[in-house]
């Protein structure tokens, strides 16, 4: 059992925060599917305090507004920030936990605060956050002990094996000094970005070294590979992302496995079922323009290897509207129903 502040999951199945994909609408889904925790788009901490200073801003055109809103039948949800100025990220915590920013409508405070040390991305790290963390463990654990002064809620840690070397263990050991209550490992340095391969070895060193709990992530695409993640690392839980995609039954499937139950995969038809709840759920909220537009990546993910894929993803991708993606879907499913 992994146990994060109050909140305890049976299994230890977290998905990840996912940029551009883990919406309120796929989040749900994959927690319907036995996802024990859930962690929100990643915020920036500097927006959601600089939203303060326009209210009507905040309340009417603010993105960071929409991806700090939770409620309660989400939880256990944690609300992840990124930055690299104690300050900001202090206080952008506090207005979380406080739900005192302008224009909130979540009616609940989330289950904790998570702080990015880990995303690879260009625009991020250029600006010394996420990932380039690594590179300045000093500035690293102010981030978290400001946090962790700022705020009653756990507050967790996403990291990396390392930037371009692994230097994890050594600095699990500093944001866990600093307050960190649980930290993730995806077990890649920056440098190799998504390169395929994990080593699994740095989650292990890193479990070693603290006393906290430590979650594994990285390439998990089966309840194999969690399997085979844990025993090897002795890691607490597992966090998935991109083996959710496309996938929300990843999570049904992993704990029947760690509970010795038979698991059935679904069937081409049970999917594209799901892609079509999935989108029609997108539709209640957003605008059909936004979720057609958004849709379009999940509804390729959940066909991919099936009969007349490509031609369906090429025209789901040149579709112009709601109507088009279901009529595509619709006509995939007709032909597998027929089977």
């Amino acid at each position: 059992m992994l146990k994060i502040g109050n909140t305890e999951l049976k299994h230890g199945l977290l998905l990840a925060p996912l940029a551009g994909v883990s919406d309120r609408t796929f989040r749900n889904i994959c927690r319907e599917h036995g996802a024990e925790y859930t962690v929100s788009e990643m915020i920036s901490a500097k927006a959601l305090c600089y939203d303060q200073l326009s209210r009507k801003k905040a309340a009417e055109e603010s993105a960071t507004l929409e991806l700090a809103t939770i409620f309660k039948g989400e939880m256990p949800i944690a609300i992840q920030l990124f930055g690299c100025e104690p300050e900001f990220m202090a206080r952008a915590a506090k207005l979380i936990e406080e739900r005192s920013y302008c224009g909130c409508v979540s009616d609940t405070a989330p289950a904790a605060i998570d702080i990015n040390m880990g995303c690879p991305v260009r625009k991020i790290v250029g600006n010394g956050e996420g990932s380039a963390l690594m590179r300045s463990p000093e500035v690293a654990a102010a981030v978290v002990s400001a946090v962790r002064a700022a705020v009653s809620l756990p507050v967790t840690v996403k990291i990396r094996a390392g930037w371009d070397s692994v230097t994890a263990p050594e600095f699990a050991k500093r944001i866990e000094a600093a307050g960190a209550d649980m930290i993730c490992v995806h077990a890649r340095t920056r440098e190799q970005m998504y390169l395929p391969g994990v080593d699994l070895s740095v989650i292990e060193a890193v479990k070693r070294s603290v006393s906290v709990p430590v979650v594994g992530n990285g390439d998990i695409y089966s309840a194999e590979d969690a399997i085979n993640m844990m025993r090897q690392t002795g890691c607490d839980g597992v966090m998935i992302a991109r083996g959710a995609l496309g996938n929300p039954w990843i999570f049904t499937e992993i704990a029947a496995a760690f509970e010795s139950r038979e698991w059935t995969s679904p069937t081409p038809a049970e999917r594209l079922l799901a892609a079509r709840e999935h989108f029609v759920r997108m539709l209640d909220d957003k605008s059909d323009r936004r979720a057609t537009a958004e849709a379009k990546k999940h509804i390729a993910w959940y066909i991919k290897g099936m009969n007349g894929a490509a031609a369906a993803r090429a025209a789901v991708m040149t579709a112009q509207d709601s109507e088009e993606i279901l009529a595509i879907i619709d006509k995939l499913l007709f032909a597998e129903e027929r089977k």
